[in-house]
């Protein structure tokens, strides 16, 4: 689903399946099937998460790269977990094992309650300013053989250099959630892709992410078919109204102080007929909105996402080789 015109060029992410929702015996086979899921339908990579109940995204990143030929991991980062250097390191090594590229997704928050439990009380905002210093190390140790000496609020090296070396075309890219007014400001400074939990389309009608300045992207879902009805029923059967699901959300936004979360939440009480649909995330059953229609229909409302300046697109889990089949249809459609 690398896709691309005279006008413009998309990338599209799927997402790994995470520990804590697969059974453990099947993990590493679940983790393998939708990585060559994803570069069977022409995915750019594949996201893995990173929070304190899962495994270690860098352990499920080289089970997928030795799973697949050409998929980009792109790969969850929380700065408490660990020094810049040895995110560098890791880039390095695995570029120079498998001479395989890198994207790295940048977690500013996530859970309070995993973040006190780290004991790390950072304000929401201060959390950017410590990942712009966090991405500015992880950058120039990648960029060249000259050691690198960096003195931050948060972040101090001296003379520090990495080896092996990084081929510019390894080069990670960067991913950093562009929700609120720090993030946005974050990912211009790093030179990053702001990831958007999106609005329906007609929100945007009179702005545009990120003033267009710097790359964008959303985080969402696609069920589609060829005939409308049965998308709709297979999205029903799926993500059933779950009371306590909905319970759990709400509690989950008080633990939360991601913005995006939030402005999910307020865009609860709009319902737009079709293809905008977030009863997934009400009840708890996933964290993004969902399309839902035709192949048309929904093709249509990505189209509208990219003319607003949308060029990357980070998927849900996909359940089954299926979803992802007919979710490679609807971005044919998107440029046919």
């Amino acid at each position: 689903m690398r896709s691309q015109n005279e006008a413009c060029s998309i990338d599209v992410f799927s997402t790994c399946p995470q520990s804590s929702q697969v059974d453990k015996a099947q993990y590493l086979k679940s983790v393998a099937d939708v990585a060559r899921w994803s570069e069977q339908y022409g995915c750019t990579g594949m996201l893995i998460y990173t929070d304190n109940s899962i495994v270690d995204p860098w352990l499920v990143t080289q089970h997928a790269i030795q799973q697949t030929q050409s998929l980009y991991p792109l790969v969850a980062v929380q700065p408490v977990y660990m020094h810049p250097y040895t995110v560098a390191k890791m880039v390095a090594s695995l570029a120079y094992l498998h001479d395989r590229r890198i994207f790295l997704n940048m977690v500013a928050g996530g859970f309070k309650n995993d973040l006190n439990a780290l004991n790390d009380p950072t304000p929401h905002d201060k959390r950017y300013e410590r990942m712009i210093e966090y991405v500015t190390i992880i950058k120039r140790l990648l960029a060249g053989a000259d050691a690198v000496s960096f003195e931050g609020v948060f972040y101090k090296v001296d003379k520090l250099r990495m080896t092996p070396p990084v081929p510019p075309e390894l080069f990670p890219g960067i991913f950093v959630s562009g929700s609120s007014d720090a993030g946005l400001a974050a990912a211009k400074a790093m030179g990053a892709t702001a990831i958007n939990y999106p609005k329906p389309p007609g929100e945007y009608e009179n702005e545009s992410p990120g003033g267009r300045s710097i790359n964008s992207g959303i985080r969402v879902g696609i069920i589609a078919r060829d005939n409308k009805e049965v998308a709709w029923k297979v999205a029903h059967e799926r993500f059933p109204v779950d009371r306590k699901g909905q319970l759990t959300r709400q509690l989950a936004g008080k633990i939360s102080d991601s913005v995006w979360h939030k402005q999910l939440t307020e865009l609860g009480a709009i319902r737009e007929n079709n293809p905008y649909w977030l009863v997934p995330f009400e009840n708890y059953k996933t964290n993004c909105p969902y399309l839902v229609g035709s192949y048309k229909t929904v093709a249509e409302e990505l189209a509208r996402y990219i003319g607003i300046g949308f060029r990357t697109f980070i998927l849900d889990i996909p359940p089954s080789e299926e979803e992802l089949y007919h979710t490679g249809i609807v971005f044919k459609h998107v440029f046919a």
